[in-house]
């Protein structure tokens, strides 16, 4: 066992192209007692490339809930385990994000180290102009789940960034087309390999030529999906959407002669978000 004090250091590995490891990463795998992966055959053929000889362990989603108390234990007697995602940085829709969690509880030392990130490398690669980005994981699976999500998300000043399976992509695809048939969208796949695409294209062109190419062949690649923020006059006509909402159930609220004006007021802000000059202005001027 490694005689320095004991930490968990989660690791980032490459997305594709092996060259952005990162030189501390590389460091830290070879320091450490054990490497703990997502899948040893992954991590195990890194590791082989980088002539690193470690044993390792899995632990993966279905095991980490019962052993990651066990791995923090295992640190605060002193050894030093790295933990390895199958690709990119540990705790980001994965199983890494317990062990961090088990290691605050247990007040056990962790580091993570800096590195690849497909949710970062496909926001930048998409070339939308707005500064923030909301990374939302994997893509639901059903359909009525996915609208629900970017019903939630219409109104958010950002771009929109989810992993999706190249199986689901043309489904995602199509209900992304339903709900934002005004704003682009960039189908970044297979990022650093060497068959790297970055599809831009207006969504439901971008839903029409995902359908063409599974049904024609299949899509292969690991995917990010990004969708571009809300266009000026998304903004413009969700805000009449909202005020014509609004004004509807203040006109509710008053014919039902339940509610004080000043209670009205409020649920009018409670329910819509709206300021308390424009909930008054409902209540009071009609």
């Amino acid at each position: 066992m490694n005689t320095s004090t004991g930490k968990l250091v989660l690791c980032p590995t490459p997305i594709g192209n092996l060259g952005d490891i990162t030189l501390r990463t590389l460091d830290e795998l070879r320091a450490a007692d054990v490497v703990c992966a997502e899948d040893t055959r992954v991590t195990g053929k890194l590791l082989a490339h980088f002539d690193i000889e470690k044993r390792l362990e899995r632990l993966d989603e279905a095991t980490i809930s019962k052993q990651a108390d066990r791995i923090i234990q295992r640190v605060l007697a002193g050894e030093r385990i790295a933990f390895c995602s199958d690709a990119g940085m540990p705790g980001v829709s994965d199983p890494g994000s317990r062990l961090v969690a088990s290691a605050q509880a247990a007040g056990a030392p962790y580091e993570v180290l800096p590195g690849a990130s497909a949710a970062a490398t496909a926001y930048v690669a998409s070339g939308f102009s707005d500064p923030r980005y909301y990374f939302g994981g994997f893509f639901p699976r059903k359909a009525g789940e996915r609208k629900a999500v970017l019903e939630a998300l219409s109104g958010l000043d950002a771009s929109l960034v989810f992993y999706e399976s190249p199986r689901r992509i043309a489904d995602a695809l199509a209900v992304v087309a339903e709900a934002f048939p005004a704003r682009e969208v960039a189908v970044c796949r297979e990022l650093t390999k060497r068959h790297e695409e970055v599809f831009r294209a207006m969504a439901p062109i971008a839903a029409e030529e995902f359908a063409r190419r599974d049904a024609k062949e299949g899509v292969k690649g690991e995917i990010a999906l990004v969708i571009c923020p809300p266009t000026a006059a998304e903004v413009e006509d969700n805000a009449a959407a909202q005020a014509a909402s609004a004004a509807e159930r203040a006109t509710e609220l008053l014919a039902s002669g339940e509610m004080s004006h000043k209670d009205i007021v409020a649920a009018l802000r409670r329910e819509f978000g709206i300021s308390r000059n424009e909930a008054y202005a409902l209540v009071h001027e009609r």
